[in-house]
């Protein structure tokens, strides 16, 4: 018997192509002002909006009611009337209350940096694992703040004239929620099934699975398409690949080897999203060796190795043995070459994706970690079958 899908409900509004937006962050503790700004005006660019306005500031702790304080709230209505913002964006996680506050004072619709990231998951998305993946993030989001952003639900408040059926609509929209959630996780879980089945084919025939992680936009794809000679869609834009691909490898004198592309990390990735991705995710926490893609002329390098690191180990992926790539050498004025560790081995690898430069040198790292070993009987059956 086919699965019959539930009733899907309404999804986040996302940005049109051509929206206006000003942006606004806020700096709290020894954190910078400017800190993350160009990495926001990209997101914003990425989910097909303009930036035609910047609100910074920094305050002790968010105020309960806005976020911002009732200055800073004036300052930022006074720019999005006089740039015709069609809407703010906040480079922060606001509750659904302050989302709404903020909204009725700007008269305009606010979206926080959650929200922000999981509209350009739902237009990268191409495969329909990573569509019900997102979709089931933003569900999770969705969630959370039912009250604040449906306006027929306003009936809920109470008051004469506004009881009835407020309640009990709120109540169908939960259990609409709770019955797509339900249908997309058992969809989910078939999948996961399926990729398990495939990683212990792989690992009987002795095939080695190599994991490109990174910060989003690192030149993961670059690299793939590199090594494979594939032409996985790669663009100077965040969240450019968002499904796993994999591919063989060749490298002479080891084991053979698949190659796998996993979605880009960035810095306060959404929980719900990591969550929705686990499955995806598990190509890495499940590899024999991750290969931490890092973007060598970036000016924010370090912090992005630390947002790197922690989904990595919220994942899983952390116990992994790493491999360090410092890509785009070419951007950052480095020469190519390996680093090894006091026992020898190869812990990071310098080279350019884009021009090929040094890329022998990682082919020398994974064929010195995964020498070819005696060969079994069903190898060249279970390799075959790899994509």
């Amino acid at each position: 018997m086919g699965d019959a899908a539930p009733g899907r409900p309404r999804m986040l509004e996302r940005p049109t192509g051509g929206q206006r937006a000003v942006i606004v962050r806020l700096a709290s503790g020894s954190k910078r002002v400017d800190a993350g700004l160009a990495e926001l005006v990209a997101l914003v660019a990425s989910a097909g909006a303009t930036v035609v306005g910047r609100v910074t500031g920094r305050r002790p702790a968010p105020d309960p009611a806005l976020y911002a304080g009732r200055g800073k709230v004036d300052e930022i209505s006074h720019l999005r009337e006089e740039a015709k913002a069609d809407l703010v964006i906040f480079d922060h996680v606001l509750s659904g209350v302050r989302q709404r506050n903020l909204e009725q004072a700007l008269a305009c619709r606010v979206v926080d940096r959650t929200s922000l990231i999981l509209d350009i998951f739902a237009q990268r998305a191409r495969s329909a694992e990573g569509k019900l993946q997102v979709e089931l993030a933003q569900l999770a989001h969705l969630s959370t703040r039912l009250v604040g952003g449906w306006t027929h639900l306003e009936r809920q408040k109470g008051g004469i004239g506004l009881r009835g059926p407020g309640e009990t609509q709120l109540e169908t929209d939960r259990r609409l929620i709770a019955r797509r959630v339900k249908f997309i996780k058992e969809r989910l879980s078939r999948v996961a099934v399926s990729r398990g089945v495939q990683s212990r084919t792989r690992k009987r025939a002795r095939v080695r699975t190599v994991a490109l992680v990174g910060y989003t936009n690192a030149g993961k794809s670059t690299l793939f398409n590199r090594l494979t000679r594939e032409r996985v869609y790669a663009a100077d834009q965040l969240f450019a690949t968002l499904d796993t691909t994999l591919r063989r490898v060749h490298v002479p004198g080891a084991d053979p080897v698949v190659l796998s592309d996993t979605v880009g990390f960035i810095r306060d990735l959404p929980h719900d999203l990591v969550a929705a991705f686990r499955a995806t995710l598990a190509e890495a926490a499940e590899a024999d060796l991750v290969v931490h893609v890092v973007d060598a002329s970036a000016p924010d390098r370090d912090a992005q190795v630390q947002a790197v690191e922690r989904v990595l180990a919220e994942i899983g992926a952390d116990q992994v043995p790493q491999l360090t790539v410092l890509n785009k050498i070419d951007a950052a004025n480095l020469a190519p070459g390996v680093e090894r560790d006091a026992y020898g081995t190869i812990r990071t690898v310098r080279l350019s994706a884009l021009t090929g430069e040094g890329c022998a040198g990682l082919v020398s790292a994974l064929a010195e970690r995964f020498p070819a070993g005696p060969a079994r009987a069903d190898d060249a059956a279970a390799v075959g079958s790899m994509p």
